[in-house]
This record gives C-alpha cells, structure tokens and sequence, in this order.
C-alpha cells in the first residue's frame, strides 16, 4: 500500500501513529476502489471493525454510494484530480449525515471524514424554528398560523404532531395534525378530533392544559391497561394504530394563562432526541406568545372600532331632507382609523353635514378622530356660523388644546332664506380642508364639478390660514354626497381615476332611492374589504310646498365668500 509519509523506519512509524490516532476517520481505497486502509476513527464512526473493510470493494460495502452525492463526489475526484468536498446523509444501517473530503492520488483515493448528525441536527433545529417564526409573524391570524405548526414539526421533530387550542369558554378545540407519511395524517386527525370529544381527566392533553406542565409518556403507559388512563372510545382505538413509542405533550402558555397544547407522537423507528423536545418546546412558546399577541391586538383593535363606532351616531331627520350615513371599517385590523362623518342642525334651521379623516391608521387616530368631532359639534350649535368660520374655529381649538393631529375635513351647511323657499331651492354653502369635494348628483343624473382637487389647507397645519367657502343653489331631488378617500382610493389607481368611477356609478343611480344609491356605490366601487376606512354621508332634498306669502323661512346667514352660480 503505498503512502506519503517518509520512508525512513521511525519517520514511517510516526507518520502512520498519526493517521491511525488522528480524530476524523480515513479511509485509502486503490485505484480499483478497494478499501485498503481503514483509521481507528473511522472504524468507530463506520461501526465496523478495520478487518471488515480492508480488501472488501468500497462499492459493496457502501452500495448506496453508488448512485448518491457521495459517490458522484468520489467519481468526479477521481477524473478530475481534484479535491472534493461533499456532506450527505447515508441511510440504513448508518442513518447519520457525513461531510467527506475525497482527495485524489497517484494510487487511489484517500476519504477524510467526520460525521456532523448532531451538528446539521443543530442546523436544522434552528431553520425550522425561523420557518415557524415567519410562519407565525406572516399572518394576522395566529391560530391559524399556530395550527399550520404541526406540519412544520414532522418528520424534524416527530413521527406525528397535532395542535389543539383553548377557546374563551375553556373549551379544546383541534387545530391541526400531520404525520411523517403523509397517507397517516388522516389517522392524526381522527385522534385528534376523538381525544378531544372524550377523553379521561387523566388523559395528557388535559392535564398538561389543566397544569401548564409537559406531559410525557413512554413504553408501557402506551400499551395494555394503561393505555385506558390517556385515551377512550374512538380516541383510544385510533391511538393503537398510531402506536406511539412515546407521547410528549407541551403546552402553550402565554405570561399569564394556558392557551393550548402540542403532542408529539414518536413511533418506534423514531427515538426521542431531548435537544428535539427542547425545540419543541421553544416552538410551543413561539406559538404562546404569537396567539397572546392576537388576542390581545384583537381587544384593541375591538376596543378602537367600538370607540370609533359610539361616535358615528344616527343622522338627524329635517323635514326638508333625508340624510343616510355608510361606514365601512378596513380589512387590516391595524387600520383602525380616524375617518367620521357627523350631521346636525344648527340653531337657525340649516342642516349641516360633515366628513373627516384623521392622519393615521391605530387607536390613537380613532381618539382624536371622536375629540374632533365632539369639539366641532360643539363649536357649531353655539351659533349660526358658515363652513368656513367653524373650519377656522376648529383649526385654532385644536391649536389652543395642543391636538398634534392633523385632519382633512369637508363641511356642507344647507340653508334656506325666504326668497330661496319661494324659488323651491336651497343653498348649499361648503368649505373643504384638504378633503375631497362634495359631489352634487341632480336629479337627472348629471353630476355637478363643485371644484378642482385643490382644497384649503388641512387642519392642524396653521390655524391662522384664510379659509374659504363655496355655494351653490340646489334644486329639489338633488342628492350630495360627501365621502373620504377610502371610497375611491385604490393601491393600483389615482384619486382621479376613483373620483371618475364615482362620478360614473353616481349618474347611474340617481333615480335610485337614497338608501339603495348608497349600498350600490359602496357594493360597486369597494369590491373587497377595503384597505382603508369608508365613511360616506349622502343627503337628498325633498319636494316642498311653496310659502304663502306671510310665511317667513328661517334665519339664514348671509354668504361670506364665494359667488351662486345659480344667480350668473
């Protein structure tokens, strides 16, 4: 056997002391891949003795290297006279993971090897916990996330694994099961779905849920008479043809409660790893803490959405109009928003309409969206005053009581003076905030340009800007609709392009009864949950009589800005 240490007697003894004592395993196979010399190393690593090797082909010692990476990596070695590295897992009777550096010679191939089980056991432990992390943060629904576990944890850390979790009622519900074969994940779930139907006080599930403490069983307390202490009924006939060498169950804690629990089931070609069991164990406080966050998210965001609700109130019902308001909240719960819409009469008889969004999607926006609203209110049922001065008042209020919130607002003041009562009309005067415009549908569909996107500045930003108004004389049958940006807004489009759609479904459904007009422009311009909030308050201008002369309409305060179209 020819060799590379020196020649000399005592230069050879010591060269071969340190192949044979060095701590990764070689084996020498000729050109003919005959194995012509085995290391101490590698013979334990190979759990076979040097006898059993030397003079043996390397090929039916090893057959499943003929045709894996292994093998290739010999192959190419050998023709290319180059090194190769390569790390594989070889089957039974190893079943071990390998990285194998195949160095060329003049006379053969020398094999350097360690076996790395442990290390690549290590290596995949932590990929699947990033694979359950991105499983679990990837979603707004953790116990669905949580439920997907299972199919994560086998075959890594499990023959078979289920999920069951613990309702507000204190009910156990199964979440979701896989086994390593997957023509046995129907048996899981069947176990699964029976334990949870009946099961004894003694059964693990329940008291490692009971306890908030892993539940393990193994060997004897599987089989016979024992095995009617963890199952019953249908549970306990599906859990024999499971057959679990060893049954782990862990539970699901979150800081203060138990809220769920993993089994692990290992059949007898599986055996228990304890570095498995403390992944699985990190993976059951993973999914813990990802279904605490959600329950607590979900209070919030119910908490948000009431608070935001209790402040959208009923419209008003002036003998001169109908009035309907739509709020739609959006699809993300983290959107909870500062959108609102408010209708009320002022003292002199006019009805007046408002619209707003709050900068911002969370708890905070919704809170500053109702101290708006309820400051605005109550500016304006002070007194008699036009859009523009109680935009003006509110921006400064806001100024005054240190809201660091910003706003977009538009307000509609519907009046009507004697001489506008004997024409059969009402003045429309309105102010805009950074908001989009009202829209004005007559009666006979035709869609009214109120003005360009340009509004005033926003709320919030200096409340000593100049804020303007506009009014327009209003036939009866005419519908106004005033809307946020949630209704037209889409992440594929422009605001334009929304404001064309609206402007497009609107004429189509003028003759519509106001109720329907605006559950068909929600239903045919928002086709999903929408992204952002909806709010959309319509009102339409019944038929009057005319006053007899004698009678006196209400007070009415003159315009401040803006010319009437309706007078040319």
């Amino acid at each position: 056997m020819a060799r590379w240490w020196r020649t000399d007697d005592e230069g050879a003894d010591a060269d071969a002391q340190t192949l044979e004592t060095m701590p990764i395993g070689l084996v020498e196979l000729d050109t003919e891949w005959t194995v012509r010399f085995v290391n101490a190393a590698a013979g334990s690593m190979l759990g076979v003795s040097r006898e059993e090797l030397v003079g043996r082909s390397y090929w039916e010692a090893y057959p499943a290297n003929v045709d894996n990476d292994f093998g290739r990596a010999y192959r190419r070695a050998v023709s290319s006279r180059r090194p190769q590295t390569v790390e594989a897992f070889y089957p039974e009777p190893l079943n071990q993971w390998y990285e194998v550096q195949a160095v060329p010679t003049t006379q053969g191939l020398w094999l350097y090897f360690s076996e790395v089980t442990a290390r690549r056991a290590a290596v995949e432990r932590l990929a699947l916990l990033a694979r359950v992390s991105d499983e679990l943060v990837g979603t707004l629904d953790a116990p669905a996330a949580v439920g997907r576990i299972a199919r994560l944890l086998v075959p890594a850390l499990a023959s078979w694994a289920t999920v069951a979790l613990l309702g507000e009622d204190g009910s156990l519900t199964d979440a979701g099961g896989a086994h390593a074969d997957p023509a046995s994940t129907s048996l899981v779930r069947r176990y699964a779905a029976a334990a949870l139907e009946s099961s004894p006080a003694t059964a693990p599930l329940l008291r490692a849920v009971a306890t908030g403490l892993p539940v393990s069983l193994a060997g004897g307390e599987l089989a016979g008479p024992a095995l009617g202490s963890v199952a019953t009924g249908r549970a306990r006939e599906v859990l024999r043809l499971l057959a679990p060498e060893h049954l782990t169950v862990l539970p699901v804690r979150g800081p203060d409660r138990v809220l769920g629990a993993l089994v692990l089931g290992h059949d007898r070609h599986r055996a228990v790893d304890p570095a498995d069991l403390a992944t699985a164990t990190e993976v059951a406080d993973r999914a813990g803490l990802a279904l605490d966050n959600a329950r607590l998210y979900e209070q919030q965001r119910q908490l948000a959405q009431e608070l935001q609700r209790s402040m959208l109130t009923a419209p008003p019902e002036p003998d001169h109009a109908e009035i309907v308001v739509r709020y739609l909240p959006a699809a993300q719960a983290a959107r909870v928003g500062g959108d609102w819409y408010d209708a009320f009469v002022q003292p002199d008889g006019a009805t007046t309409l408002v619209i707003g969004d709050v900068v911002g999607h969370d708890t905070a926006a919704a809170a500053s969206m109702g101290q708006l609203r309820s400051m605005l209110r109550g500016i304006a049922v002070t007194g008699d005053a036009g859009p523009a001065q109680l935009l003006g008042q509110l921006d400064a209020a806001m100024t005054q009581l240190q809201l660091h919130t910003y706003a977009t607002v538009a307000l509609a003041r519907f009046e009507q003076g004697v001489d506008d009562l004997a024409r059969g009309v009402t003045r429309m005067r309105w102010a805009n905030a950074g908001h989009p415009p009202p829209l004005v549908v007559h009666p006979d569909g035709t869609v009214a340009e109120l003005a360009t996107w340009r509004g005033d500045l926003m709320l919030g930003v200096d409340p000593t800007a100049q804020r303007s108004e506009s009014v327009i004389s209003l036939d009866r049958g005419t519908t106004v609709l005033l809307y946020t940006d949630g209704l037209i807004e889409r992440r594929d489009s422009v605001l334009d392009d929304g404001m064309d759609l609206l402007r497009a479904a609107a004429a189509r459904l003028a003759g519509r009864p106001l109720q329907e007009l605006c559950d068909q422009l929600i239903d045919q311009l928002v086709h999903t949950t929408p992204d952002d909030d909806v709010a959309l308050v319509a009102i339409r201008l019944h038929p009057q009589d005319r006053p007899r002369p004698a009678e006196a309409g209400p007070r009415v305060v003159p315009p401040t800005a803006g010319p009437d179209p309706a007078d040319g």
